[in-house]
């Protein structure tokens, strides 16, 4: 029999901050449908990529001072580790700026011109007279035309719910730069999405997408499309336009392609054949794992694009829903906002590996993380069930058989019954039931701890450890749990590989149910995986909002510098005494240098003078002036700093004090530096 070719890929995450357990939420429910058919022997390819471009992307490196492509070479690898970190096995994971997505790009675009499927039209649209770039919606705010509510972004009023255009808003303002935008004319190029109207009818129905899916896209199809602006205007970070000088490619119609890019990438270095997986004719299959609200892209835009430009289009587009978290959307104020290296810091990704496959269904419904139900599932099903078989059995073998299993097992029935599973729970999961899947493994799991506490081992043992029915009681035992780890794998794979470690009979490939360890010697049983401590899903929360306010250090800086904006400037009254206790002193900086996994922070090593003994009085401070400043500009600068601010743990260690300074944010925050006659430890009274 053939083997299939798949080729499967996840959304692109955007180069613009980390990632985080909405990202997870759907590599998690990729790479375990990948990891089951590559356990299957099935030839399954899994690409992904960043998206690396847009004026989100320019902004933020010109605040942070580097450039574009620092910056998304500096997200890629904290990509990459987050990734890593929660065991996903891209086979390529690459960048939407990349020359195979310039080349793949400039090609379609050039066969859908061909075709005269794009057209041109002048528009007008906010423009920032400061900045010098035409504003998207999300970077205009003012009052709503409709309510009259303030403070509303350009396309809608979360007060009223209102739609509208950035035009009407009442006194609208730059979030950019504060400025009031004016109305300028400028060329933009469109896609005729309306010209594929029919064929998308009948594609959104082929079966090519979940029911609810295709219900949703019928009310947008019925209701009529619009045609698509794919240009922004310069500046912007991206792919030019050919033969448009200043005109760039809108980021959502080269992210999609970053696919075929990465695939493009994929095969330039393994030798596989591109175009077997991407002709019209392919045999193929392509799957898109992608959230719900992308659809539009992925099952409107880029099907209609790919089939005008001659390429296949996909097999299937399967949506998911959102992830809260405590039955909330994920919220950043309630701390629940968790950063995938927050959660890596703290506690095992199977952990959340094995939850997220607990709820996962085939459906675009939202997954609630409860933590209190992902802590007593995790310790329930995993060390209460499954790893509570090999522990239980493989002392009796490795005592009193030398870890040899017997020739017979003691419940040929039993183990039979759990080899039968396997047909229905690899239908679960190439259906994307994993949840299914997991309640048919547990089900499995039960019946042999049920079986294991009826025999009893032990009570034989008691009377005689060689007994050859605890031998074969403990080989069923083993069998068992060996099959469980089968069908668990590729939910678990590093649990699965210690198990393949203690069991000694190679790697585990869904095949390895069909056949039993009889007269194998195993090796000697070590942990698999250890309980989940609510003190470490606290301590991660903790960071989570420790994160959180670190974030909003600049803008706490801002809002004192800016303390006219303020409808009250005054924060309330203090006594003097209160303010006689803050201790302010002049400091050198010694040291200065960038912080690892952070933003928006220095970590900054102060010298307040001789100490007691006569050598330098170091202090360890955290602070948030890294758009502001690189470590080589302060080393041997003087600051000031609040010396008895009670120190503080935080992720990247312990801040021993506070250094004042000033600004509006960004690039302006400025520290307070004393007269060049100052001299460290002096205290400003």
């Amino acid at each position: 029999m053939s083997k299939r070719k798949i080729l499967v890929t996840s959304a692109l995450p955007y180069a613009n901050g980390p990632i985080h357990l909405g990202h997870m939420l759907e590599a998690v429910q990729t790479d375990i449908w990948v990891r089951f058919q590559k356990m299957r022997g099935e030839n399954c390819i899994y690409v992904c990529a960043d998206d690396a471009h847009g004026t989100a992307i320019m902004l933020r490196a010109e605040k942070e001072g580097i450039s574009p492509q620092q910056l998304i070479d500096q997200v890629n690898a904290d990509h990459k580790r987050t990734y890593d970190g929660f065991l996903i096995n891209f086979d390529n994971f690459h960048s939407t700026h990349s020359e195979e997505n310039r080349h793949y790009s400039e090609s379609i675009y050039k066969s859908l011109r061909a075709n005269n499927r794009i057209a041109m039209r002048s528009i007008t649209q906010l423009f920032d007279p400061e900045k010098g770039l035409f504003l998207a919606d999300r970077f205009v705010k003012g009052t709503c035309p409709k309510c009259k509510t303030d403070d509303q972004y350009g396309d809608n009023c979360e007060a009223c719910g209102a739609t509208y255009s950035p035009n009407d808003l009442i006194n609208p303002r730059s979030t950019l730069s504060g400025a009031t935008p004016v109305q300028r004319d400028s060329e933009h190029y469109f896609f005729k999405l309306p010209e594929f109207s029919d064929f998308l009818k009948s594609w959104t129905r082929s079966g090519t997408l979940q029911d609810q899916v295709a219900n949703k896209l019928s009310e947008w199809l019925d209701a009529g499309l619009q045609e698509w602006d794919i240009s922004r205007d310069a500046p912007y970070f991206g792919f030019e336009i050919p033969d448009a000088p200043g005109k760039y490619f809108y980021v959502w119609l080269d992210a999609p392609i970053g696919y075929m890019a990465s695939f493009r990438n994929y095969c330039d270095r393994s030798g596989v054949n591109f175009d077997e997986y991407w002709n019209p004719d392919s045999q193929a299959e392509l799957y898109h794992f992608i959230g719900k609200d992308i659809i539009n892209f992925h099952a409107l835009f880029w099907p209609a694009m790919l089939s005008d430009a001659g390429y296949r289009t996909p097999t299937a587009v399967f949506a998911h829903g959102f992830m809260t978290v405590n039955g909330k959307k994920m919220s950043k104020s309630r701390g629940t906002f968790i950063n995938g290296h927050t959660y890596l810091n703290h506690l095992n990704p199977e952990y959340l590996r094995y939850f997220l496959a607990s709820r996962l269904s085939d459906g675009v419904d939202d997954l609630d993380l409860n933590l209190e139900e992902f802590v007593n599932k995790v310790n329930s099903d995993l060390v209460g069930k499954v790893v509570n078989i090999a522990s239980r059995c493989a002392g009796f073998i490795s005592r009193g058989f030398d870890g040899q299993l017997s020739h017979i097992p003691a419940a040929p029935e039993l183990l039979s019954e759990c080899q039968a599973a396997a047909t229905e729970i690899a239908q679960a999961y190439e259906q994307r039931e994993y949840q299914r899947a997991i309640r048919l493994v547990m089900a499995q799991a039960d019946k042999a701890n049920q079986y294991i506490a009826e025999q009893a081992p032990w009570t034989i043992a008691k009377q005689n450890p060689h007994d050859p029915q605890v031998q074969a009681i403990c080989t069923t035992g083993i069998n068992l749990f060996r099959l469980l780890m089968t069908y668990l794998k590729p939910v678990l794979p590093a649990m699965s590989e210690k198990a393949e470690k203690f069991l000694n009979a190679g790697e585990l490939d869904w095949a390895s149910a069909e056949t039993l360890l009889l007269a194998h010697r195993i090796n000697t049983f070590e942990p698999l995986i250890t309980r989940v401590e609510q003190s470490a899903v606290d301590a991660m929360l903790a960071e989570a909002a420790s994160e959180v306010e670190q974030a909003e250090q600049p803008a706490a800086v801002a809002s004192a510098a800016d303390s006219h904006l303020l409808k009250d400037p005054i924060a309330g009254e203090i006594e003097f005494p209160d303010f006689a206790r803050v201790d302010l002193r002049i400091v050198r900086i010694v040291e200065a240098a960038y912080v690892e996994g952070a933003d928006k922070l220095l970590q900054l090593t102060l010298d307040l003078g001789p100490g007691p003994d006569g050598q330098p009085h170091l202090r360890n401070v955290f602070s948030g002036i890294r758009s502001a400043y690189k470590p080589e500009q302060l080393k041997g600068r003087l600051t000031v700093m609040v010396a008895n601010l009670k120190p503080r743990k935080m992720k990247f260690g312990m801040s021993e004090g506070m250094v004042l300074a000033a600004g509006p944010g960004g690039s302006d925050i400025w520290l307070l530096s004393p007269d060049e006659g100052a001299q460290p430890g002096m205290r400003i009274m």
